[in-house]
């Protein structure tokens, strides 16, 4: 049983695969000084291009752990997410408070997808 880790450094791989399942590294934004929608946004768009380097797609989410700054964001954070998801293809979710690495992030996500 391999385990395959792309874009590996130091501290982290941004994609690991074992046993046709796809585990990312947490996802933020690509400009934290934009609001909690387009933040949400480009993570997700983030989410998009590492999936399908991986070899899968958002119709193959296992599981996303979102971290939220502050639950005022929830609603506004979940009407992206509700569009970014296909219908019948919704992931195991969880969605907490936390502190960010940098101040200006809103939000970040954790993904386990199944291979293609």
């Amino acid at each position: 049983m391999s385990i395959e880790r792309l874009e590996t450094k130091q501290r982290m791989s941004r994609i690991v695969k074992h046993n046709g399942v796809i585990y990312l590294c947490g996802q933020v934004c690509a400009d934290a000084t934009q609001g909690i929608k387009e933040q949400t946004q480009t993570m997700l768009d983030k989410v998009d291009a590492l999936l399908e380097q991986a070899g899968s797609d958002r119709q193959h989410l296992l599981s996303a752990t979102i971290y939220i700054k502050d639950m005022k964001y929830f609603a506004e954070m979940n009407e992206v997410w509700d569009n970014w998801v296909p219908e019948g293809h919704a992931p195991a979710r969880a969605c907490v408070t936390a502190n960010m690495a940098r101040e200006a992030l809103l939000v970040e996500i954790s993904v386990v997808a199944a291979e293609i």
